[in-house]
């Protein structure tokens, strides 16, 4: 009765499927379907091959696929089947919206819209591109730049799986060179004891036999040792490249879009209805000259007078001062760094091409004070006994921002030169958890004194940064500009940092292990003073928060 019922409602699914173009013979339809379930991966061969194309419409076809996977929940190559074929209809949906489609068509494209993809035990990928999918044939515009981001991390996924096995391999190559060298190495010392013993012996025939092999031995290990130097250097060159694996509390998601709201907090603002954003408040009060930032350097790099650089000043030794209270030790590092020390916190190679590059003397502007604070620890061995180091740090910081454009870049909201504080912190393994759950508090409460409005957002692994096992974004309301501004990433680098730097420290034991390492903006000031700026303003001018009076000395711009 089961297989019947199954049987039934399979023949009713494929004939609305197979009627969806109505251009199926009925002389192909068995043949095709025969095919298709007997020999599925075949099938996925054939697929890409272009052998059906007479046949089978790619995005009619991943209907069918969609609708028997969610029918019976299958895996295997019929995921992978419907996956290629979903990304392949996709991309041809986002070149160009097809035309005419029949009433019976947008009558199956209803039945896709209207099944729950969350609830079947496939991959969370695949279910992931499914449910995308899904929203991307309602014609839903972020969804298909979710699915142009999704495409892109599966490709990532692709390379990066290229790239293990490229890992795997040369160090493979690596070894057995090593190997080869040893036993070479061991030969000619061995071969240079018995030159001797054959020498007094007057076995110089020998000898001389063993001689030429010794220079040929040598010869060759000189071939094995750049062999095995350059297995060894592009081995390092591609584990650059590998992300860090992200913690299993990280929501899946492929962009901002599938991040996780924590909490909110702060006061809402009422703002009068000609209330302006932080771009005419600065104009206005003559707070930042940015028309004056582009004649001296470039856009993104503002000049701030008057009461707008005492409150910048305020703000820095407001956060240093905050710091220090909750245990920080402050730095005053450089803010430039070699390319070892960008490699060392993960920057190079992954964002090289955000970083202002010095290249005469191959230096990089910071683009935060993570990148030098962390690097102090770069082959060092703590002891155990110093361990959580907690340091903070000010520094301007420079980013290229290459791309960056339109309405969401006005004003401060994005710069390539600002001011940030910094923590960072490093400490055992077992510890890490707590200690990036005390920064959270702390940025929680920096933004509780400025009386901001504010989330805390736990990051989904599209989202996150290249180096990242965990992170959290702060940010703050814009009453003005109606939107949301990060101003803080509080991350958990796990051993990811630590393993690149060589920093470790030896526990009671005297074993020697990876440290963790942890950082956070604690704040960045341009999205702030923005918010402070609009969220403040009043017909009397823009009031100061009570936590700043006494570093900015006045409590009101006017």
């Amino acid at each position: 009765m089961r297989e019947e019922f199954e049987l039934e409602l399979e023949n009713r699914i494929k004939n609305l499927i197979w009627t969806v173009s109505g251009d199926y013979t009925l002389d192909v339809k068995p043949d095709i379907e025969s095919y298709h379930r007997s020999h599925a991966v075949g099938l996925y061969d054939g697929i890409k091959q272009g052998a059906f194309a007479r046949y089978f419409n790619r995005e009619e076809l991943s209907l069918y696929l969609m609708k028997k996977i969610y029918l019976h929940g299958e895996e295997g190559p019929l995921m992978s089947l419907a996956q290629l074929c979903i990304e392949w209809s996709v991309a041809e949906r986002i070149t160009k919206e097809r035309e005419g489609v029949k009433e019976i068509r947008k009558k199956a494209l209803e039945d896709i819209l209207e099944m729950d993809f969350s609830r079947l035990a496939a991959s969370e990928p695949g279910r992931l591109k499914l449910m995308l999918f899904k929203e991307c044939l309602n014609g839903s515009e972020p969804a298909t730049n979710r699915m142009r981001a999704f495409m892109e991390q599966v490709q990532a996924l692709s390379d990066a799986k290229e790239t293990i096995e490229q890992v795997i391999a040369l160090n493979d190559k690596r070894r057995s060179t090593q190997n080869q060298l040893d036993k070479n190495l061991a030969e000619v010392n061995s071969l240079s004891r018995t030159i001797g013993q054959l020498m007094k012996e007057g076995k110089k025939e020998e000898a001389e036999t063993a001689r030429a092999r010794v220079a040929e031995l040598k010869e060759g290990n000189k071939e094995l040792d750049a062999t095995m130097t350059q297995a060894a250097t592009d081995m390092q060159n591609a584990l650059y490249t590998i992300p860090n694996i992200p913690y299993d509390s990280v929501p899946e998601g492929v962009g901002a879009e599938d991040n996780v709201v924590e909490k909110m907090g702060g006061m809402e603002t009422e703002l009068p209805k000609d209330a302006l954003p932080h771009w005419e408040l600065a104009k206005k009060y003559d707070l930042i000259d940015f028309d004056l930032g582009v004649k001296i350097t470039g856009a993104g790099f503002p000049v701030y007078k008057g009461k707008g650089a005492q409150l910048q000043r305020a703000l820095i030794n407001f956060f240093l001062d905050e710091a220090r209270k909750s245990g920080y030790i402050e730095i005053m590092p450089p803010t430039v760094v070699n390319a070892a020390s960008g490699y060392g916190t993960g920057q190079l190679p992954d964002k090289e091409g955000q970083m202002y590059h010095c290249e005469v003397d191959d230096l990089y502007l910071i683009p935060t004070a993570e990148v030098p604070v962390t690097n102090i620890y770069r082959d060092v061995i703590l002891d155990e006994k110093q361990l959580p180091i907690k340091n903070c740090a000010y520094t301007q910081c420079f980013r290229r921002e290459a791309g960056s454009y339109g309405k969401d870049v006005r004003g401060l909201n994005r710069l390539h030169e600002f001011s940030k504080v910094e923590l960072v912190r490093i400490d055992k393994p077992e510890h890490s958890k707590q200690s990036h759950q005390e920064m959270l508090d702390h940025v929680e409460g920096l933004l509780q004194k400025l009386e901001l409005p504010y989330r805390i957002l736990r990051l989904c692994g599209g989202d996150m940064s290249f180096t990242a096992a965990l992170c959290f974004d702060f940010e703050v309301y814009s009453e003005a500009q109606k939107r949301w501004l990060e101003v803080s990433s509080v991350s958990n680098f796990d051993t990811y940092q630590a393993n690149r730097l060589k920093c470790r420290y030896r526990s009671g034991e005297k074993k020697t292990e990876l440290c963790h390492t942890l950082n956070g903006s604690a704040l960045a000031l341009p999205r702030i003073v923005a918010a402070l700026l609009e969220n403040n303003q009043t017909p009397e001018g823009i009031k100061i928060p009570k936590a700043l009076v006494p570093y900015c000395g006045f409590d009101m711009i006017d």
